[in-house]
């Protein structure tokens, strides 16, 4: 690979970086090629980037940003691929669904989510758990009607009780 190539995927991987606040780092060696197409199309069918790169060139867009990824310098190591979303949770979501339906690869090696950094497998349960943000306003909306409905309800149920008297 030239330095121009190089300086190519660098760029294309920082304007990645700067598009999506969340991405993680999985290790997808040891998977055939038809398990990596079926990854592949399960990642576009839910709207998450999947793009195989070397660990240098990831270190420099991550610098490029001036993104510290010393927490999770250890996910830069050996095959990496990188799963980039703007849902938090969807990639854990996703890979967690591809390990049920196929082997326990790719293994999450660390995960960026906004400000926070998970590493290693085990972290994989506690993304795919984590709350999107569509998901804690719909939560929020539901606590914040839940009293008004017990108002309605109340009423209602009192004017059904004053019809039944009169």
């Amino acid at each position: 690979m030239t330095r121009e190539e190089k300086a190519k995927i660098i760029d294309e991987m920082s304007a990645k970086f700067a598009e999506y606040p969340n991405f993680y780092i999985a290790d997808s060696s040891g998977m055939t090629v038809a398990q990596v197409d079926k990854l592949r199309k399960l990642c576009y069918a839910k709207g998450i980037e999947y793009k195989v790169v070397k660990n240098t060139l990831i270190a420099k867009a991550l610098e490029k940003n001036n993104f510290d990824y010393s927490p999770m310098a250890e996910a830069l190591k050996g095959t990496s691929g990188i799963l980039f979303s703007t849902v938090a949770n969807a990639p854990a979501k996703l890979l967690k669904e591809f390990h049920t339906a196929s082997l326990q690869k790719p293994t999450v090696k660390g995960a960026a989510i906004g400000t926070d950094f998970y590493v290693g497998a085990s972290s994989l349960e506690t993304l795919a758990n984590l709350k999107s943000k569509e998901e804690m306003v719909g939560e929020i909306i539901g606590l914040l009607q839940s009293p008004a409905r017990r108002i309605i309800s109340a009423l209602l149920h009192a004017k059904e009780k004053e019809g039944q008297t009169n």
